[in-house]
């Protein structure tokens, strides 16, 4: 059986063998030296050498950083280390458990329907002054945000959402609340119903609802709010099949939002908790909405429908009214909302919306401290007249002179979030596009990492 995540980091271990940080131009010596220069290793950033014995039993490993050494490097050597066990010279504290993160989210496979008996299964001996068990839940999280997304959408409906909200609300003493199907209409969650009430009876739409702490008063409120849909077909303005291809992977926001949820419970941070999902299929059948149709909102806006591909926002726009009902003092919401974030940032560098200055200083700073990447972008106002419609209070398809898609998405997210607290939004890809060591191709959690130091920081 392959080694769970948890046991790939080791408190201690006899037998660890040693990987050597070496710099670009550091002097060797000895046998190490001969070795290293016959195999035209250098230091560069990301190579490795294993050196042998003169037995020729692999003895230690050296490893490139480069000019210096970035712990997220480690993502990318634990994959290629041969199994057994092993340590980092002189690495610990703060710097020690940023690689123990990087090792465990390394050693990442989906291998739900395919084995993979050749993977390496190699361990790392956990640094000194680092927290084991705070570095396991994080790189869990990541994982669990990963393997939602790789699964497909005949395994990762709207029920299984369900289930995974439920078994963390359980193991964490939080309550789960789930409004399914016609009870949308009656619980006001128009949107939400619309988008979803295409799709089969055992895929109907809900919205999960899960609170912890809610009782301690005293305490902030904080709410994280996920889009779900788990499927996207683009409705009746169906997407080609080259869109269509990955569309397993929007709900990627929901396992955001609920894996951030299970870190800030599991951590015992001093915060009220409301996550927020909606969960819903795209899919087209005599019942889908249509563009021309005009949706009513739980904040009372309607909506104009332009684009029926254009979903995701529908769905977010209930959740974030929900959220507002119960006064948070931060929103965050976390959506793969945009084919325009990746245009205008890549695949690697997920967009922040955010009016509040300091809120966006603190999380900037958080992604830099433990190698999480985001990038602030303006929820520029002269955009906001692109949203405007002739007969309902907004439409859902910004209009064509505007162009700056991912902007006036979060725009027009802004007229639904809380009005207490800040509010945060998150168009994030959730996924690797290219296969490399410690990266391979397939689902990836983005800016949860960012997201939970920031809120330790805060509410720690």
């Amino acid at each position: 059986m392959p080694a769970t995540l948890s046991e790939r980091l080791l408190t201690s271990s006899s037998n660890a063998r040693p990987v050597r940080l070496v710099q670009t131009g550091q002097v060797l010596e000895g046998r190490v030296a001969e070795w290293a220069a016959a195999n035209s290793f250098k230091g560069k950033a990301g190579q490795l050498l294993l050196v042998p014995d003169e037995a020729g039993r692999v003895t230690e490993a050296l490893f490139g950083v480069g000019e210096a050494f970035d712990p997220m490097s480690v993502r990318g050597l634990a994959p290629r280390l041969p199994s057994g066990d092993w340590v980092l010279e002189d690495v610990s504290g703060p710097e020690g458990e940023l690689a123990a993160v990087a090792f465990l989210l390394g050693t990442y496979r989906f291998d739900r329907y395919k084995a993979r008996p050749d993977a390496t299964e190699a361990r790392l001996v956990a640094p000194e002054g680092i927290d084991a068990d705070a570095v396991k839940r994080i790189a869990a999280a990541c994982a669990l945000t990963r393997e939602m997304v790789d699964t497909p959408a005949q395994d990762m409906g709207p029920l299984q959402l369900e289930t995974i909200a439920r078994e963390i609300a359980e193991e964490n003493g939080a309550t789960l609340t789930v409004t399914l199907g016609d009870q949308l209409l009656e619980q006001n969650y128009p949107a939400v119903h619309a988008v979803g009430r295409a799709a089969t009876p055992h895929r109907a739409p809900r919205v999960l609802e899960i609170g912890w702490n809610l009782d301690q008063t005293d305490l902030p409120l904080v709410a994280l709010v996920g889009k779900g849909v788990v499927f996207d077909t683009g409705g009746l303005d169906l997407k080609g099949a080259a869109g269509m291809r990955n569309m397993k992977k929007d709900m990627g926001g929901s396992a955001h939002a609920l894996s951030l949820g299970r870190l800030v419970m599991q951590a015992g941070l001093k915060v009220r908790l409301v996550v927020l999902v909606a969960a819903v299929e795209n899919a087209v059948s005599g019942d889908a909405f249509r563009p021309g149709d005009i949706l009513s909102s739980r904040k009372g806006l309607t909506i104009e429908i332009g684009n029926t591909d254009a979903e995701g926002r529908l769905i977010l726009a209930d959740v974030l009214a929900r959220a507002g009902e119960h006064e948070p003092v931060l929103t965050v919401d976390f959506a793969t909302l945009t084919g325009a974030a990746r245009i205008a940032l890549g695949p690697e560098l997920p967009p922040l919306y955010t009016e509040d200055d300091e809120l966006a200083q603190g999380v900037l700073t958080s992604a830099k401290a433990v190698g999480d990447p985001l990038w602030r972008m303006p929820l520029w106002a002269g955009y906001k007249p692109s949203l405007e419609s002739e007969i309902a209070d907004v439409r859902n398809d910004s209009a064509a002179w505007a162009q700056a898609g991912s902007v006036t998405a979060a725009l027009f997210l802004q007229k639904f979030a809380p009005q207490t607290g800040a509010w945060a939004h998150m168009d994030v890809f959730a996924w690797n596009p290219r296969n490399r060591p410690g990266y391979p191709e397939g689902g990836e959690a983005q800016t949860l990492r960012a997201w939970f130091h920031y809120l330790s920081q805060r509410f720690g």
